[in-house]
């Protein structure tokens, strides 16, 4: 039985080296809350500061005083600019990690806090200090544990052997691997975007401290929630989005594209390739491309599809699924895509099992079939999105942290 012990209410430090959204709300949230003292990062500009990349800008800014973040520029504008190739970028990034860790662990008795929030890979020194200065340590695990990650993935290579390039995550070092468990071992609370990420860490942890099951919020652009496109001819458009590996279960998409062949269904891709484009076209050769694009580039392709497909092996929480509903779009996906909760089946999607080209055709015929209640879909899945909120999602971790 978890043991939760009593704390004293004060402030937050916030470590993550590069900055997402979950990092933005959460700092946003804290500040509105007067409840942050210092967030550390490589790259950052907060509220009013003078900055002349505004590219930068865009990329690294944060809805909080300037003189609230602290920054370790160096080895983080080195990889920006790097043009080596990715083994050497991914280990660049390690050691971004690693550095930021190891000045926070340095100025921890700078400041007065209680409680430090990180993030998996960029935590274990910080932590190990925090212990000793009687600091809370706040982690969010992002996907599922490594052993999880592992195991399916390697089952994946074994599957399919020609699809074993893109399943990067079987080639992490031990040391990065024992400084995850390191981290997990020193927290006092893990927060975890989706069941599927809960029950992936190991029972010893989940018995020892509290892991509480945060969900990511919806995107909140309003382009996004325009009405969407009533198509009631034509093929059923479907879309896939992200890296373009067998994690998001890409050649089970393909495989289940060759099943419907002859059917009145179009497959689009958006993402990054994890191999030369020959490779996929020879996997299933009739599907539209798009490059990595923006967010806004990104939601214009969305409006203009019916379905979202994600037939992940191993995610944490794949924000994809959100920002689908959010454009009025079904989504067919895994459970180990960590969005199990936002699958209400037949109205917001169908939730399909791993592995499973067969019932990933299934679920796109009944789609097809049933093409004339589509747009009445799409208008339910945007409401559906509504109720996952960036604010929701920052407020639970300070409520963890502070009982």
């Amino acid at each position: 039985m978890v043991q939760e012990k009593p704390m004293n209410k004060g402030g937050f430090i916030v470590v993550h080296p590069t900055g997402n959204n979950f990092v933005r709300s959460l700092l946003k949230e804290l500040d509105e809350q007067k409840k942050l003292i210092r967030f550390f990062t490589t790259i950052g500009v907060g509220r009013k500061a003078k900055f002349p990349l505004n590219w930068l800008r865009v990329r690294r800014g944060y809805d909080i005083p300037d003189s609230k973040i602290s920054r370790s520029w160096k080895n983080e504008l080195t990889r920006l600019v790097w043009r080596g190739n990715q083994q050497s970028k991914s280990e660049m990034i390690d050691r971004s990690y690693k550095l930021l860790d190891k000045r926070v662990a340095a100025e921890l008795t700078k400041n007065s806090t209680n409680v430090i929030h990180a993030y998996e890979d960029g935590a274990a020194d910080s932590f190990q200090r925090a212990k000793e200065l009687g600091i809370r340590c706040s982690y969010e695990l992002p996907i599922a544990h490594w052993k999880t990650v592992r195991q399916l993935l390697s089952q994946e290579s074994e599957r399919y052997p020609e699809w074993e390039p893109t399943l990067e995550s079987t080639r992490e070092p031990e040391e990065k691997l024992l400084r995850k468990e390191k981290e997990l071992h020193l927290a006092d609370c893990i927060i975890c975007p989706s069941d599927f990420v809960k029950q992936s860490i190991p029972k010893e942890f989940r018995e020892k401290v509290t892991c509480k099951i945060v969900p990511f919020g919806s995107p909140v652009s309003t382009q996004a929630n325009t009405c969407p496109k009533s198509r009631k001819t034509g093929p059923l458009k479907i879309l896939f989005v992200g890296s373009m590996s067998q994690r998001k279960g890409l050649a089970d998409l393909f495989m289940a594209m060759r099943i419907l062949k002859g059917e009145n269904v179009k497959l689009s891709i958006l993402g990054q390739p994890s191999m030369p484009m020959e490779f996929y076209r020879k996997q299933f050769p009739d599907f539209t491309y798009f490059p990595p694009s923006s967010n806004q580039v990104v939601t214009r392709i969305m409006q203009e599809h019916d379905a979202l497909v994600l037939p992940s092996i191993v995610e944490g929480r794949a924000l994809v699924q959100q920002e689908a509903l959010s454009c009025g779009l079904p989504v067919i996906t895994t459970p180990n895509a960590g969005g199990d909760d936002l699958i209400e089946e037949g109205r917001t999607g169908h939730l399909v099992p791993i592995r499973s080209p067969k019932i990933i055709a299934e679920k796109i015929m009944a789609l097809v079939e049933n093409k004339e209640y589509l747009y009445d879909l799409k208008l339910y899945c945007m409401e559906k999105a509504k109720t996952y909120t960036w604010k929701s999602y920052a407020e639970k971790i300070i409520e963890t942290n502070y009982y």
